[in-house]
């Protein structure tokens, strides 16, 4: 039986709206029943209605809330697309009244309220998924099962990137698709590390098998007049041992949507691109460099699960949204079953993860703001 899936947020015109609804939809385990897609309610309930939630588009999350807990045949899983400061209120309130929720990051505003979240989701039982969408790509799983069975040994470095320029235009400093990112009423004490900085760290972590433990970081608004920083360096430490290297950046005039990764280990070192995610570069130690497809025959079972067409066909951020809602799907069946889940399928990023990367971000504000000093990225309680 198909599970119901509801969505706050993402409405028409919306940038992550439609990922989300093809990623949902693509493998039919989810069927798109609810919605409240417009902090204006005539223009959510409308938008609702032209994609066939009839009587199911609601005019406010609230309403969604209170309409859906009525129904016996309520969605199973919620997703959280509304703008960042609505995060918390929402996600908190679904996971209360007993939903599972997949929230778009940041998933808090403070870490004070990323531990509330993470209590909440414990209390309840119910799953709390944070959407580092970019995880789910097959050949990111790929190289976190390299890494966690061996291939590359002790893991020495990682470098991250996610770099952009399309924020470099001084004339649209008004503009307010990219104002409010600058503002820390809106956008709270970071605009690019939170925005994009977040999502390189997050993979930093889920490749390596290792959680960032403190922090220096050199953050700069290139254009004078933003109070949030608009590039950043950041130097990390890892509590297995790896050093890792971190830039963002929205001033990069000529990138387009730079997330990279690459992790160097005792026996050799990968590489994978985001633009090019059908390749991942392998070097082993003495070795030549090999070049790995996506879909190719013989590798790991977490990639073989993600990978949806044949080799040589591009695979874009869709599809790798799809393979998050493809492991919730899996969670949330095996939860209802009484089961374990599949092992390959327990790889969707958890409410710890966006407390993590809330943490990080609060340190990397105030250690930008004090000449670099080290600080301690991890939140209370995971110290």
């Amino acid at each position: 039986m198909k599970l119901k899936w509801g969505m706050i947020g993402g409405g028409e015109g919306s940038q992550i709206g439609p990922a989300h609804r093809l990623g949902a939809g693509l493998d039919g385990l989810f069927d798109f029943a609810a919605g409240a897609m417009d902090h204006r309610a005539e223009a959510g309930i409308d938008y609702g209605r032209r994609l066939g939630l009839g009587d199911r588009a609601y005019g406010s999350w609230q309403d969604m809330l209170a309409g859906e807990q009525a129904r016996d045949d309520r969605v199973d899983l919620v997703t959280v697309a509304t703008p960042n400061s609505t995060h918390y209120e929402i996600t908190k309130a679904f996971l209360e009244a007993g939903f599972h929720v997949l929230c778009e990051k940041p998933m808090t505003m403070s870490v004070e309220e990323g531990e509330d979240i993470v209590r909440t989701a414990q209390a309840t039982g119910r799953i709390c998924a944070v959407n580092y969408g970019y995880t789910g790509y097959s050949l990111v799983r790929h190289m976190r099962a390299m890494v966690a069975r061996g291939d590359l040994g002790a893991i020495r470095l990682v470098k991250a990137e996610f770099a952009h320029g399309h924020h470099a235009d001084a004339a649209d400093a008004d503009n307010p698709r990219v104002r409010w990112r600058y503002d820390p009423a809106q956008a709270g004490v970071s605009a690019q590390f939170a925005d994009c900085g977040i999502h390189a760290m997050h993979m930093a972590s889920f490749v390596t098998g290792q959680e960032v433990t403190k922090l220096s970081a050199d953050t700069v608004s290139c254009l004078p007049s933003r109070v949030l920083e608009d590039d950043a360096m950041v130097n990390f430490r890892m509590d297995g041992g790896a050093v890792g290297r971190l830039w963002t950046s929205s001033v990069a005039i000529g990138r387009q949507h730079g997330l990279g990764i690459q992790v160097f280990g005792e026996k050799g070192g990968l590489r994978w691109s985001q633009e090019q995610p059908n390749q991942l570069y392998w070097m082993p130690l003495g070795g030549r460099l090999q070049v790995i497809e996506r879909g190719e025959g013989n590798l790991s079972p977490e990639a073989d699960r993600t990978s949806r067409v044949t080799v040589g066909h591009a695979e874009g951020m869709p599809l790798a949204f799809a393979n998050i809602y493809k492991d919730l799907a899996e969670a949330i069946a095996a939860q209802k079953e009484g089961r374990a889940m599949d092992a390959a399928a327990d790889l969707y990023p958890r409410a710890e993860d966006g407390l993590r990367s809330m943490a990080a971000v609060e340190a990397v504000a105030a250690s930008g703001q004090q000449d670099g000093i080290w600080l301690d990225a991890r939140p209370p309680m995971f110290r």
